[in-house]
């Protein structure tokens, strides 16, 4: 049955207009940017199928172009609109957070940020958001990519990109593919290792985050800095 042979109560658009995106499941906000499905399948069910595919929202974002392009009624263009939806959705936050004072010390913006960069990744990134004195974003950076420990973090070329983006604070952010956010030995110890190095630059290191799936985990909340 097509959507529209649906109860206008029952229909995703319908209902993300009277109660809020929110209100949808992951498929059913899929399905209104599908808007249409295939043959013998709905927009939510074609909506289930991808997600169920790559396993989560985060990983069919972050999906290689092939592998996405390769779900039947998936193709170029659809890929093309979601990768453009993500950047915009991360530029708005960038933006807040490069004009505001309040959005570095309201954690959820931060949050919001590093999934939309990491959540879904299936290596791990090491990131960088580099901030001024009233703590508005300057940039925010990939730094390393792959297997994360303390010898493929590099401490001195931190220091370097933090002094050439004049910056007075920084937050560090990674993720955890395998889906748990707690932080690992190496973790600890990388963490107050970039601390000390930047302290001796007058940079302050105000938060690390973890980005595992949807949660995100914050050293500063947990009192480890």
């Amino acid at each position: 049955m097509a959507i529209t042979d649906w109860p206008e109560a029952e229909r995703p658009r319908e209902r993300l207009l009277a109660q809020g995106a929110g209100a949808l499941s992951d498929a059913e906000l899929l399905a209104v940017f599908l808007r249409v499905g295939v043959r013998g399948k709905s927009a939510v069910d074609l909506a289930r199928d991808c997600i169920q595919r790559f396993g989560s929202l985060g990983r069919l974002f972050n999906a290689a172009r092939a592998d996405f392009s390769a779900i039947p009624g998936m193709g170029d263009a659809k890929y093309a609109q979601l990768q453009a939806v993500l950047e915009m959705a991360r530029r708005t936050i960038e933006s807040e957070l490069r004009q505001t004072t309040t959005g570095l010390t309201s954690p959820q913006a931060v949050r919001d940020l590093l999934r939309l960069k990491l959540s879904g990744l299936e290596y791990e990134v090491f990131m960088a958001l580099f901030l001024d004195t009233q703590n508005r974003l300057i940039s925010a950076e990939e730094l390393f990519r792959g297997t994360l420990a303390q010898t493929a973090v590099y401490p001195r070329e931190v220091v370097k990109r933090a002094l050439a983006c004049n910056a007075s604070a920084v937050v560090f952010a990674h993720n955890h593919p395998s889906g748990a956010p707690e932080p690992s030995g190496a973790d600890h110890s990388l963490t107050r290792t970039l601390r000390d190095a930047l302290a001796l630059v007058d940079v302050r290191t105000l938060d690390h985050f973890i980005i595992a799936g949807h949660q995100a985990l914050s050293f500063a909340e947990r009192g480890w800095l």
